[in-house]
């Protein structure tokens, strides 16, 4: 199974979930500043890593995490699936891909942070409010990550689109 976490930047929530997949962040309690900054590619990325498949690491089930930043883009990811399934077919092998979407998971803090730190490079302004967003956020992203292996274990699909919805990580909360 390969896992991709998108959203638009790629650079906050997305990182996150890997890290929270691959159990490098505590899941039991609120992470700290330095935990949040020291995440790979936490707040590191920009327009021009657009698209860019970042891999993370390999999980305990022997995994691979990758994550992508898709932009306004709603193609992306279903471009992806029909060039995995071409891939698939030309080749005769089937890796299984899940791609799970963390925008559900945005906090207003981590947009207004995102765009000051990475858009306007105020980072004075939108560091504070990416760790106030990521402190916000972190419980619906653990879910997230929960939910999204329990959708890959339990799917014979080989490639899953999980859109997610805020409703969704709220009633499993």
């Amino acid at each position: 199974m390969i896992y991709i976490y998108n959203d638009y930047g790629g650079t906050h929530t997305t990182v996150m979930a890997a890290a929270f997949h691959l159990n490098k962040l505590p899941k039991e309690r609120l992470l700290t500043r330095d935990e949040i900054l020291n995440v790979d590619y936490f707040n590191k990325l920009d327009r021009s890593d657009m698209g860019r498949i970042i891999f993370h690491g390999v999980d305990e089930e022997g995994d691979s995490v990758y994550t992508v930043g898709r932009g306004n883009s709603k193609a992306f990811v279903p471009g992806m699936k029909n060039l995995i399934e071409i891939l698939q077919e030309k080749s005769g092998k089937k890796e299984r891909f899940i791609f799970s979407n963390t925008s559900p998971t945005v906090p207003l803090a981590m947009t207004i942070g995102g765009f000051l730190s990475r858009g306007l490079k105020i980072d004075f302004l939108g560091v504070p409010l990416l760790v106030v967003g990521a402190k916000q956020a972190s419980a619906s992203i653990v879910q997230l990550v929960q939910h999204t292996k329990e959708m890959a274990q339990s799917s014979d699909e080989d490639v899953i689109i999980l859109d997610n919805t805020k409703q969704l990580l709220y009633s499993n909360a």
